[in-house]
């Protein structure tokens, strides 16, 4: 049972995990340190406490305690209750979805672990944007796609912004972390998967002629740059989702990561 316990100083060193929720630099140094993450807002709390992630503490206004009775009751953790100029003192922006909760991390599982029963795969080089990783989550949540690969570099999913982008589907989509970027496209090879990169360069061949075989793969590369040069040799096929002639006429040669992830995703789970 979860214990309702005041504050209202926000240097109490009881709220240290909730300290400066946009300062991307601290959070990453804070919630590696400790193992945790931070869950914002009623809907994505519940899905997280769901999925199993036990957790630290909450941090809410008062009246946000009744709504969330019902989780609050199979909690064992502390439930800090403080005025809203506090929760924003703390956070560092006012917290309108009411409710925060730390939560501890779950160690990552194996690649081989995850891929075992999947059949169709996103794949993420280097994208480093929490917002866009958070939206190719939920495009992948809601698309049908068994699970995400995410390279060394890439943004964490369990990052704030990107739970929030995602509705909580960063939940809901088994996802590993490749230990190497250098040999990580090898072992997907090695059990089965078609590898297929998803370039703008419209020489490619289109997505939806592409070869789907029982398992496929897609790569997806960085914000700005796109795929590797190193990825897009080691992918079985370069594929795109052609422009149409007026686009590339008035120099629209490509999509955002997410629309086109989002097309992408409803290619992969329709074959």
């Amino acid at each position: 049972m979860a214990r309702l316990v005041p504050v209202s100083d926000p240097a109490d060193p009881r709220l240290a995990d909730y300290t400066s929720l946009r300062d991307v630099n601290l959070r990453k140094s804070l919630e590696a340190e400790h193992g945790l993450f931070i869950a914002e807002g009623e809907k994505v709390i519940r899905r997280a406490v769901g999925a199993g992630y036990p957790p630290r503490s909450l941090l809410m206004a008062e009246r946000w305690a009744a709504p969330l009775a019902d989780l609050l009751a199979g909690v064992d953790a502390p439930v800090y209750v403080a005025p809203d100029a506090t929760v924003e003192a703390v956070a560092g922006f006012p917290v309108h979805r009411g409710a925060l909760a730390s939560l501890h991390r779950l160690p990552l599982p194996p690649v081989a672990d995850v891929i075992a029963g999947a059949r169709r795969l996103l794949v993420l080089e280097d994208l480093v944007d929490h917002a866009n990783v958070g939206a190719i989550f939920r495009c992948a949540a809601a698309l049908g796609v068994d699970a995400v690969v995410l390279a060394p570099r890439c943004a964490d999913p369990l990052y704030r912004r990107a739970i929030k982008v995602s509705m909580g589907a960063v939940f809901a989509v088994p996802h590993a972390r490749m230990p190497r970027w250098t040999d990580g496209l090898a072992g997907l090879r090695a059990a089965g998967f078609t590898l297929l990169a998803l370039t703008p360069d419209q020489a490619a061949v289109p997505l939806d002629k592409a070869p789907m075989g029982d398992r496929v793969a897609l790569l997806l590369g960085s914000e700005g740059d796109g795929l590797t040069s190193r990825w897009l040799a080691e992918a079985d096929e370069p594929v795109c989702i052609p422009m149409s002639a007026d686009a590339l006429a008035n120099g629209v040669d490509s999509l955002n990561v997410v629309a086109a992830a989002a097309i992408a995703c409803h290619a992969l789970t329709r074959s």
